[in-house]
């Protein structure tokens, strides 16, 4: 779930610097923008360019594996692009020069600021200047901070992660600025006074309140002694984060099984483990990485494996435990000088729920409906595992473990719906979910993608120019998007969208475009067979193309507003709702072709496929409950404790699962699980804004998920304005009423339980 916010402003500075998705840095806390736990043009089936796979073809060079992939059929443009894509062709050096420079041409600017009397102080002067200023320093940044993530070169990634180690203490350096502070305040008063605030707009008004409201929040109303000591907090906790990022993107661990402990797990899949000779017995390294850890905890039948699999799991980041409960002292320390009676209340402030005691009472709530339901599932799978164990003669203890879960969850929808999820799997190759999905989007959005040759941090990431579906013209440009889909040594390692540039308004009419990046880690071919995609693998896709849409087709004014710079509780919410495609017949026929007969699925398998969502939704969301609550306790204590304690206790008695061995999940926790639930439930958007089902309410897009009409208003209601207004204007916008939890609770228990989120 990881969300790159702009680095001059507070609130991003107590937070890891932008990203979408699965988030690597330390972003557990309500300051968490990274999200998401579940973890291109035409009709791709007519598409001669795509190759048909056998099994000749799967040992292909991986160059040649990614050109044939992601093949899109597109008309070429003959426009060029207004604003050329950045070069990737930095040296360590590069990156270290180019940051001081951008530090120093930042800093200078807001002298410039700090320095001007009272009466020179306006709009144009101090709050037009440090937002040209803020934005140019992010677009020179970001991608300097990108490399850490991305790049192969251990090099390049340590000068990457230094910058940004610089750039977040310049950070905390001008957020505490009392001169620029000043200015901003005399600016707005000068304002006021002379009656120019009734002629901004609303979002210049709003760019004026929460530049102001940066510097209330950043305590540069305290006494010298409380901002020193805040300062001096501020740049230790920014290090700590950076640290904790810097852990995750580089852990490289793997665990040993032999063939035997596999039992279960599919062949395509152990054929693309690393296969070694220990002793006298061939082993299977399997690295943590997504798609070769999860068919583990899914499919290996000795609960033995599946323990030893998720214990090292949760353990190998132990590395963070220490910095995780550094950053939560740091936290509960600035919370306190900053007057808020805990960590949990300052953050949401900004937020559309606006405590900790709102927070704690809207999970409770929902703790207190889903606990029944999460019960009964519970011993429907204990069921099952009792009678598989005295069918293989393993004992049984009457306990449903964490490495049960994933495993009969697995089990019962195969044996109550007949769904075979390696079956399913072989009906979505990368080859056709990807352009399948992205044609989806241009359909829908009104876009279209040209894909382009240029210079990219990695041999294996793609390029796109987007432009409007008509573009006659230069006018008609939209944006940048990269694609980096595969998993490789050292990169980041689950699903994310970095917003590298931001969109917004330059003098004179003109307009700098935005650049988003996705960054996944799809499963490569094997020797057996291509790329291919588990369903909610192709969930994931859909989710994190969300944000890459709603980076490129906001369109601000200001960068500060662009696109994902959004509530923290709301940025999820429209990649979320973008989820409930891949739950769509029509959807699922037209992205699925099997890798052999190219057959897209059939009606019975999409069937069982759309009612394979609700089966145990109820030990699901208890499960993103638990996160959202442990996040919530850490940050709402007064005293620090035994924070793997705490996880492991809370683990059970919430997500009704046990585990045997304390171990260290804390260090790995980098999602915001509050804003996905609050994406599925108060904004109400999974429900009320997506597609009609066998349990779903109604209502934008129930005609017709894929009408581009519809898909027109979401753009121009939701994805336009970014954060250029309140969240819930938005939603009231295209709902055309308030948003709600209604539909949410309707869809996870078919009728409305009494009392409202």
């Amino acid at each position: 779930m990881a969300l790159r916010a702009g680095s001059h402003r507070l609130p991003s500075l107590l937070q890891p610097r932008r990203v979408l998705g699965w988030g690597g840095a330390l972003a557990v806390g309500l300051a968490a923008v990274n999200c998401n736990w579940r973890s291109i043009a035409g009709n791709i089936r007519n598409a001669s360019t795509l190759t048909t796979y056998r099994s000749r073809t799967f040992t292909r060079s991986l160059a040649t594996v990614k050109s044939s992939l992601f093949s899109i059929p597109t008309t070429t443009m003959s426009i060029t692009p207004p604003q050329p894509a950045p070069a990737w062709n930095h040296t360590p050096e590069d990156i270290t020069r180019l940051n001081n420079e951008y530090i120093a041409a930042h800093r200078a600017k807001q002298d410039a600021v700090g320095a001007l009397a009272p009466e020179d102080c306006n709009f144009t002067s101090v709050f037009v200047a440090l937002a040209d200023a803020d934005a140019h320093f992010d677009a020179g940044t970001e991608p300097l901070a990108f490399y850490q993530n991305v790049s192969p070169t251990k090099e390049l990634r340590d000068a990457s992660n230094e910058a940004e180690s610089l750039v977040r203490q310049f950070s905390v350096e001008s957020s505490m600025r009392l001169d620029v502070y000043h200015a901003k305040v005399a600016a707005q008063k000068n304002l006021k006074e002379s009656g120019a605030w009734d002629k901004l707009s609303p979002e210049e008004k709003r760019l004026v309140d929460k530049m102001i409201l940066d510097g209330t929040r950043a305590g540069l109303a305290l006494p010298e002694k409380e901002r020193i000591e805040l300062t001096a907090l501020k740049k230790e906790l920014s290090q700590v984060c950076l640290d904790f990022s810097k852990n995750f993107n580089e852990e490289n661990g793997v665990i040993t099984f032999t063939e035997e402990e596999l039992k279960g797990v599919p062949k395509d899949v152990i054929s693309g483990y690393t296969k070694r000779t220990e002793g006298s017995q061939e082993v299977y390294d399997v690295t943590y990485k997504t798609p070769d850890i999860f068919p583990v905890f899914k499919f290996a039948e000795n609960p033995e494996t599946r323990r030893r699999a998720q214990e090292g799991h949760e353990s190998r980041l132990e590395v963070n435990v220490p910095l995780l409960s550094k950053a939560l002292d740091l936290r509960r320390q600035i919370a306190k000088i900053l007057g808020y009676n805990t960590w949990a209340d300052y953050i949401t402030e900004e937020k559309m729920i606006k405590s900790g005691k709102g927070v704690d009472d809207f999970l409770n709530d929902l703790q207190e409906k889903l606990l029944p339901v999460g019960t009964k599932e519970r011993e429907i799978l204990l069921a099952i595992k009792k009678k598989e164990h005295e069918a293989k003669g393993i004992p049984f203890d009457g306990e449903f473990y964490i490495w049960d879960y994933r495993y009969y969850d697995r089990k019962y929808i195969e044996e109550s719906l007949d769904l075979d999820d390696s079956l399913v799997k072989e009906y979505f190759p990368v080859s056709v979910v990807v352009p399948t999905i992205l044609s989806i989007y241009q359909n829908l959005l009104g876009v279209r993608f040209e894909e382009i040759q240029g210079s990219t941090w990695h041999p294996e990431v793609q390029q796109f120019a987007v432009w409007e579906k008509d573009a006659k013209d230069e006018s008609g440009f939209i944006g940048y998007c990269y694609l980096d889909l595969f998993p490789r040594e050292a990169k980041y390692s689950h699903a994310a969208v970095w917003p590298l540039l931001p969109g917004y308004d330059l003098p004179g009419g003109k307009r700098s475009y935005p650049l988003a990046a996705m960054v996944a880690n799809l499963a490569k071919p094997t020797p057996d067979k291509p790329a291919l995609m588990r369903h909610d693998d192709v969930v994931t896709f859909f989710h994190e193309m969300g944000h890459v849409f709603h980076g490129l087709l906001s369109k601000t004014q200001f960068a500060r507003f662009h696109g994902t710079s959004v509530a923290r509780d709301f940025v999820e919410a429209p990649s979320q709702m973008l989820e409930n495609w891949c739950w769509e017949p029509k959807v699922l026929e037209q992205m699925s072709s099997h890798y052999e007969t190219q057959k897209p699925l059939s009606p019975e398998l999409i069937e069982k496929i759309i009612k394979s969502r609700y089966v145990n939704v109820g030990l699901f969301y208890l499960r993103q409950l638990f996160f959202a609550k442990f996040d919530l306790k850490v940050h709402t204590d007064k005293e620090g404790e035994d924070y793997t304690s705490l996880w492991n206790t809370l683990r059970e008695k919430i997500s009704l699962v046990k585990s045997i061995k304390e171990c260290p999940g804390q260090g790995y926790l980098s999602q915001a699980p509050l804003a996905t639930l609050l994406g599925d439930t108060m904004l109400d958007t999974t429900a009320t804004l997506t597609p009609s089902s066998s349990r779903r309410t109604s209502t934008v897009f129930k005609a017709d998920p894929l009408d581009p009409a519809r898909g027109k208003q979401y753009r121009d209601k939701i994805l336009r304005a970014g954060g250029s207004r309140e969240e819930l204007e938005s939603l009231e916008d295209f709902l055309g009423r308030p948003p709600n939890s209604d539909a949410f609770l309707k869809e996870l228990f078919g009728t409305l339980p009494s009392a409202n989120l």
